[in-house]
């Protein structure tokens, strides 16, 4: 069912914080390091969404005015995300916001550079194809921001920290039915496109923000949060949801990815 994409743009609004006292919230019990390890890692990388808008508008993807719209929405609706999780940071007397961002991003050096000529250039190659790689590769990025989410609260039961990650995961489901819905279509309608975008993820894939954090930031937060019992439900879950995309079957990605990011040290 094609999302309509108009409605969702319409419905778009920021994440709702002004009403939870987050001050008090965390001067009474403040988070754990290693949630507040967690959240500096999603601050960083929701806050980096602009940046990723701005590679994709280089792209096949910047044609089709449906797209254009869901990413102008999505991009407006993360920044917000990140303006949340810098309000979470700064109650426990962390730099958060802007100067953090311009830090994270001053560290990129000529990797943010070079990073739009490489994904122009891997449009030019997929050709019209490219949209169906990027609806797939937007679907299991927000599947597993949405699942890191819920495993922070349910680590960290705090419920105020619960309330706010709740509210992120809402808007971030929006996400992913548009993603989702269109990486489906896209899938179904070219045996070229499945192939593709199989081969994509194999060689190319890894956890969100991996290319923006240093290494033992993304090996802490997919240890933290996806390693142990309650980790690996949340692994089979995400593969499994994306295993159910045409031409997705037995790629076990996320198990694989895990695997790998478990070794590295932190």
């Amino acid at each position: 069912m094609t999302i309509d994409v108009e409605s969702f743009a319409a419905s778009a609004r920021p994440v709702q914080f002004d009403d939870l006292d987050l001050e008090s919230a965390f001067r009474d019990r403040p988070l754990s390091p290693e949630a507040l390890r967690c959240l500096r890692y999603m601050h960083d990388i929701e806050s980096h969404t602009v940046c990723y808008l701005r590679d994709l508008l280089l792209t096949e993807s910047h044609r089709d005015p449906r797209i254009t719209t869901f990413l102008t929405t999505w991009a407006w609706e993360e920044q917000w995300h990140g303006v949340a999780l810098a309000k979470v940071l700064e109650a426990h007397g962390e730099t958060a916001g802007n100067e953090r961002i311009s830090a994270t991003r001053s560290s990129l050096g000529l990797k943010d550079r070079f990073g739009p000529l490489i994904t122009t250039l891997g449009s030019v190659l997929a050709r019209r194809d490219f949209v169906a790689v990027h609806m797939t590769w937007g679907a299991i990025n927000e599947w597993s921001t949405q699942a890191g989410y819920a495993r922070l609260a349910a680590l960290e039961d705090h419920p105020v920290l619960t309330e706010l990650l709740e509210r992120i995961q809402r808007q971030e489901a929006r996400h992913i039915a548009f993603y989702a819905t269109e990486a489906r279509e896209r899938l179904a309608a070219s045996p070229r496109a499945r192939r593709l975008v199989r081969f994509a993820l194999n060689k190319l894939w890894a956890p969100v923000g991996s290319g923006v954090v240093p290494k033992e930031e993304t090996a802490f937060m997919v240890q933290h949060l996806l390693c142990g019992e309650g980790g690996d439900a949340w692994v089979a879950k995400l593969d499994q949801r994306l295993e159910r995309l045409p031409g997705m079957s037995g790629l076990g990605l996320v198990r694989r990815e895990v695997d790998r990011w478990s070794l590295v040290p932190t």
